[in-house]
């Protein structure tokens, strides 16, 4: 399998962790000391941070799910592109339904794992469709 095949294939296994549920599955996906960051926020470091940080996301929206966009791998980075769906339903919910997309740049390990990733969405609209809810 080559190396660009590798990548779609982790990638695959990303997206249904984060649709799984099950925090520790997203966490799984990053090396024992990789990180997270959202946003440009302080980053989840550790795989008990990086789940606490899935679990956050996956109690909002009970019923999230998250679709692969598109993987592009460029030399030592691969830009993951994402699209997520939920309803607001967790602890302190709206009850709207929210479908927003983002990106994610990855640093790989050598061990396929992820070593650093930079989440980007655009946080005014998420805001925006919590309170009114996905128009589409």
């Amino acid at each position: 399998m080559t190396e660009a095949a590798q990548v779609h294939e982790f990638a695959r296994r990303y997206t249904a962790a984060w649709s799984s549920g099950e925090p520790a599955r997203v966490a799984d996906c990053y090396a024992s000391q990789g990180s997270l960051s959202i946003n440009g926020g302080p980053a989840s470091v550790g795989r008990t941070a990086i789940a606490e940080a899935a679990r956050g996301f996956m109690e909002t929206f009970p019923d999230l799910k998250v679709r692969m966009d598109r993987v592009v791998v460029q030399g030592d980075c691969t830009e993951y592109h994402w699209t997520l769906t939920g309803t607001s339903t967790g602890p302190g919910g709206t009850g709207k339904r929210v479908r927003i997309s983002g990106f994610e740049v990855w640093k790989l390990g050598r061990d396929g794992l992820i070593a650093a990733s930079q989440g980007t969405f655009d946080s005014a609209e998420y805001q925006r469709q919590l309170k009114y809810g996905f128009a589409g």
